[in-house]
């Protein structure tokens, strides 16, 4: 990407808001990101979409895992160990994922997977490749029932088969895997469906 995430952190510890233009239509308004929404974007459901591809998910499922404590905090220790930076963890009842950088793991990957099979002894673990993140964000999410029903059933009538789902307690973000080969299309699918269909209905 043109603007490195490195780039970022210091301008935002500064409270300086960023703008960011289109190179082939710079007269646009184009999209601007700060720390507080101004009163007009607080009405829009999502405020922002950003995504990356080539991440691997680690899934494991433990009955009654729930019952057992560390059995999550263990399993990360072990990707610890491994010198790897864990992206996410999404969580079920008896089952919870460990999504990292696929290129972290290149060399790694078995050796995790055997090591969190011999000291976590799950009921099933599996791997997930070629998984790409994208984040949908908005701060009314929250207060419109069924927003990430409506996300999911459009992606769906598109063809895009989702791999693995996360959001935030607060309900203002929604992070969704899929295929590496589906990336622009399901952030071409949210972007149509809930951004440009809001500001032509405005």
């Amino acid at each position: 990407s043109v603007l490195q995430e490195e780039a970022i952190f210091p301008v935002r510890e500064a409270n300086i808001p960023i703008q960011i233009k289109n190179t082939n239509r710079p007269e646009d308004a184009g999209t601007v990101i700060r720390e507080t929404a101004d009163g007009d974007t607080n009405e829009h459901l999502i405020t922002g979409i950003a995504g990356k591809k080539d991440f691997l998910a680690i899934h494991v499922k433990k009955a009654h895992m729930s019952n057992e404590v560390g059995v999550i905090s263990r399993a990360l220790n072990i990707v610890e160990r491994y010198g790897v930076s864990v992206e996410h963890i999404p969580t079920g009842v008896d089952s919870f994922g460990i999504v990292v950088n696929a290129s972290d793991v290149k060399d790694t990957v078995y050796s995790i997977i055997s090591d969190i099979r011999r000291e976590i002894e799950p009921d099933d673990i599996t791997m997930v490749d070629r998984l790409a993140l994208v984040s949908v964000v908005g701060r009314n999410m929250s207060r419109r029932s069924g927003t990430s029903g409506k996300i999911f059933g459009a992606l769906g009538n598109a063809g895009v088969n989702i791999r693995m789902i996360t959001q935030s307690s607060e309900e203002i973000s929604i992070i969704v895997g899929v295929d590496n080969a589906d990336f622009d299309r399901t952030i071409g699918v949210i972007y149509n469906g809930f951004v440009r269909d809001e500001m032509v209905s405005r």
